[in-house]
């Protein structure tokens, strides 16, 4: 199996103190401390010829490396290792040492099948069911849980993984886009990409990542002047089906907007200055905040709007003040 652990030592968990601020509510989960770790696992699939093969391994391989921070821990399973017997024991590896507080965020990279009943990745030797991945990420105390599932009829992977506070993106609309996709690479490249952040926060969310990729998806098929056969869609509300774009209506896009996977230039350094990750912490709860507000702004008051908005607005500008120091 190969095993990649990168941004942290030894499997402790750092807990960023939020100080001087009430909790605020947040999304599903209500009020939580501030964020810790986050687990990263990536599985690069059984690619079934070489152009595949080194294609799907040189994504996990990149992915790795942008994914390293010192509050995250990376598993990477790629070649030879991306076998069922390695995954399970991975993720369970991670289900013994994850609490509740952390993050755990699933990558899936390779080839995937539907036969109209059930969706499985494709692996070294056996492969793997939706329904048994699932159970897998059930077993992990991660209250928080992302699952993005770039291959082909991904899309009938989507009920089976989705549950409260684990949301999931897929490259395809359905099981029944069956060609290869090139969302994953699209995916990768958000993570490394400064324009994917598109509020200039110095942190690359979940959905921004997920508009950048779809966005360069489509623009793909449209210069090879081919008819697209991927619609990536992600479910993160745990009560509704699988949508193509964020909604203050239905709440869709809420989670995933409140996930960091990278952080950027003044983050990043202040996420690597333990003085400063507490901070860092309240910034980010604030601008979860910041976020939910605008999407519940329609069952509120112009009034009450305006007021808890600016009061969150100010105290950001505090935090950032006190981070740019």
């Amino acid at each position: 199996m190969r095993l990649v652990t990168l941004g942290g030592k030894g499997d402790r968990v750092r807990l960023a103190a939020l100080t001087g601020l009430a909790l605020l509510t947040l999304l599903w989960l209500g009020a939580q401390p501030a964020r810790a770790d986050t687990y990263f696992l990536t599985v690069a699939g059984l690619g079934g010829e070489p152009d595949y093969e080194q294609r799907f391994r040189s994504l996990a391989a990149e992915l790795d490396r942008v994914l390293q921070g010192p509050e995250n821990h990376v598993y990477t399973l790629s070649g030879p290792g991306a076998s069922r017997a390695s995954l399970v024991r991975t993720m369970q590896l991670i289900a013994g040492v994850a609490k509740a507080q952390d993050d755990f965020v699933l990558t899936l990279i390779g080839h995937g099948s539907y036969d109209g009943f059930e969706y499985k990745l494709n692996l070294v030797g056996p492969d793997i069911s939706a329904r048994e991945l699932a159970a897998l990420c059930n077993r992990i105390a991660a209250q928080r849980q992302l699952v993005i599932n770039t291959t082909e009829a991904s899309g009938a992977s989507v009920a089976v993984l989705a549950r409260r506070g684990r949301a999931v993106i897929a490259a395809t609309k359905s099981g029944t886009e069956k060609n290869a996709t090139v969302f994953a690479r699209y995916w990768v490249d958000a993570l490394q990409d400064p324009t994917a952040d598109v509020d200039k926060n110095d942190a690359i969310s979940a959905l921004e990542a997920f508009d950048y990729a779809t966005a360069k998806t489509a623009a793909f098929y449209e210069s090879q002047k081919r008819l697209a056969t991927e619609h990536a869609v992600f479910e993160d509300t745990a009560h509704g089906a699988p949508v193509r774009a964020a909604s203050t209506e239905t709440g869709a896009g809420r989670f995933l907007s409140s996930l960091t996977l990278v952080r950027m230039g003044s983050a990043r350094a202040a996420a690597a200055n333990p003085a400063k990750r507490g901070l860092l912490a309240r910034k980010e709860q604030l601008e979860q905040r910041i976020d939910t507000l605008r999407y519940q702004r329609a069952a509120m008051s112009a009034e009450d709007y305006k007021r808890q908005l600016t009061e969150a607005l100010v105290q950001l500008a505090k935090v950032q003040e006190e981070l740019d120091k």
